[in-house]
C-alpha cells in the first residue's frame, strides 16, 4: 500500500471530530518545525508557523521570500463532516431503556443512520475549566452504541413515508442502556455513576460539552484491488489531509508566502468563530503582517487580494447507477483525477463562486507541467440540486479561487468512497499549486 494512503487511513480513522484533526494537526506541524505563530515576535522569510483558533481550526503559513502583500497561495479545506451533536440535557430514559438525545448536524439522511454501531468522540469540560476528552466505542473490545429502527414487520405505516419523513429528527437518539429493575430512572441513574466514576463526569457537564457521534469503526480499503477508500468524514478531510502533506512537504524557499486554512463549520454555511465566514483568517494574517514589520491595513488587503486559493473540497462522483442525476460529460468520476469546479452553487449558480478563466488556465498550465491528472466537472444535471463551498468567503476578498478536490461516491452517507489515485492525485496537485511563482 501506498505510504500516503496508509496515513490518510489512518488519519481519517483516528480523527473523527474537528478537536481531534486540530491536535493532530498542530503534532505533525510541531514535528516539522511549525511554532505557535502567537509565541514569536518577528518572523522572517522560511518561518513556519501555525494559529490554532479555539481547538476548531488551524491556520499555517510558510513565509516566503517575496513581500507578502503581493499575495499568498492558499489552501483551504473544511475539517467538520456530517454527525449527531449531543444535546445539552442529554441523558433521559423511557419505558427501561435509557438514552443520549441528539440533534443533527450538516446534510444527512437521517434513515442511514439506523441500526449501525455508533461511537462518541469529544471533549466535556469542567466548570474549574478541565477538559476531560472522550472516544467510545472505537476499540475492538470497546461496547458500541446504536439507534434503533422498527422492524419491518411492523414497519408497514412507516414504509409509506417519503425518505425524508421516515425517521424524525427528534427520534436519532442513542441506545446507551438499560433499566432492569422496577425502580423509576434506575438505569439513568446507573449510567450517571458509571460517568462519574470512569470519566470523573457529573450530568450538569453535559452543559458544557463538545459531544459527537459518529460512524464507529476503522477506514478501510475497498475493492478486490483495494483501489478505494471506505471511511466517515471523507468529506472534507480527504482534502484536509492532502493539503495538509502538500503544506508540510514544500521546499523552504518558496517566492510566495503559502497557508492552508483548515476550517470548521462548512457543513453549516462557514459561520461562528471559527468557520470561513468569520474575520478568522483576516486576524490571523494581521497577526503574521505584524510580526513581519508591522501591521498595516493596506497591506493585508492588497496580500488577500493579491492571493491565488484552492477551496480543497470534495466533488460528487458519477454515479453508474444514478446516471439520470448527472450531465456525465461534466461530471467528476472516481480515477479521474483531481477535481476542479469552476463554480458550485445550486440550478442558477446560487451561491456559487465562479471562478475566472485566467486563473483557470494559469492553473492548467500548472498541473500539466507537474503531470497532475484533473478533471472540470460540475456536482449534478443543472435542476437537479447542489451545494456550496467556503470558495465564496475567499472570494469576498477579491482574490482568484476556485472549488479543487476529490470525487466522492455517497457523499454525506455514514461511509464515503473515493479512489486511492484520486487521493494522491490530490496531494500532488495541491504540492504544484503551492509552488506558483507567478
Amino acid at each position: 500500500m501506498d505510504k500516503t494512503i496508509r496515513r490518510y487511513l489512518d488519519f481519517i480513522t483516528r480523527n473523527k471530530t474537528e478537536r481531534e484533526c486540530v491536535r493532530s494537526i498542530v503534532r505533525l506541524c510541531e514535528e516539522v518545525g511549525y511554532k505557535n505563530l502567537m509565541s514569536q515576535d518577528v518572523l522572517n522569510p522560511g518561518d513556519k508557523v501555525y494559529a490554532d483558533i479555539y481547538g476548531k481550526s488551524v491556520i499555517l503559513f510558510q513565509i516566503g521570500t517575496d513581500p507578502i502583500d503581493k499575495g499568498l497561495n492558499i489552501l483551504g479545506a473544511h475539517l467538520d463532516s456530517p454527525r449527531l451533536d449531543f444535546k445539552m440535557k442529554p441523558l433521559y430514559e423511557s419505558k427501561g431503556i435509557v438514552y443520549f438525545n441528539t440533534h443533527y448536524y450538516g446534510g444527512i439522511k437521517k434513515y442511514q443512520w439506523l441500526s449501525h454501531p455508533l461511537a462518541i468522540h469529544g471533549s466535556v469540560f469542567r466548570k474549574n475549566g478541565e477538559e476531560v476528552r472522550l472516544a467510545i466505542g472505537e476499540d475492538d473490545d470497546d461496547y458500541t452504541f446504536a439507534i434503533s429502527d422498527i422492524l419491518p414487520h411492523i414497519a408497514q405505516e412507516q414504509m409509506k413515508k417519503t425518505a425524508s419523513e421516515f425517521v424524525d429528527g427528534e427520534d436519532l437518539d442513542l441506545v446507551i442502556g438499560l433499566n432492569e429493575t422496577d425502580e423509576k430512572d434506575a438505569g439513568k441513574k446507573a449510567i450517571l455513576e458509571l460517568l462519574e466514576k470512569k470519566y470523573g463526569i457529573a450530568e450538569d457537564d453535559f452543559l458544557s460539552a463538545d459531544l459527537e457521534i459518529v460512524p464507529a469503526g476503522k477506514a478501510k480499503l475497498l475493492g478486490l484491488r483495494g483501489d478505494m477508500v471506505f471511511g466517515y468524514g471523507q468529506d472534507d478531510r480527504v482534502c484536509a489531509f492532502t493539503s495538509l502533506e502538500a503544506m508540510l512537504e514544500q521546499r523552504a524557499d518558496n517566492l510566495r508566502t503559502t497557508c492552508c486554512i483548515l476550517t470548521d463549520k462548512e457543513e453549516v454555511g462557514s459561520t461562528g468563530a471559527t468557520g470561513m465566514n468569520s474575520l478568522m483568517l483576516e486576524n490571523v494574517l494581521s497577526e503574521v503582517i505584524e510580526r513581519l514589520g508591522g501591521y498595516d491595513g493596506l497591506t493585508v488587503r492588497r496580500a488577500l487580494r493579491n492571493s491565488y486559493m484552492l477551496s480543497s473540497d470534495v466533488n460528487s462522483a458519477y454515479d453508474p447507477l444514478n446516471a439520470n442525476l448527472y450531465d456525465e460529460d461534466n461530471s467528476s468520476k472516481l480515477g479521474g483525477g483531481v477535481v476542479f469546479n469552476k463554480y458550485t452553487g445550486s440550478r442558477g449558480k446560487s451561491g456559487a463562486s465562479d471562478a475566472n478563466p485566467e486563473f483557470i488556465a494559469l492553473l492548467r498550465s500548472t498541473m500539466d507541467k507537474a503531470g497532475v491528472k484533473f478533471q472540470m466537472a460540475e456536482m449534478a444535471k443543472v435542476d437537479v440540486g447542489g451545494g456550496g463551498t467556503i470558495a465564496k468567503f475567499a472570494a469576498f476578498y477579491g482574490m482568484q479561487v476556485i472549488d479543487a478536490g476529490v470525487a466522492v461516491l455517497s457523499m454525506h452517507a455514514p461511509w464515503e468512497i473515493t479512489s486511492t489515485s484520486d487521493v494522491l492525485s490530490a496531494k500532488n496537485c495541491y504540492k504544484a499549486f503551492l509552488a506558483i511563482e507567478k
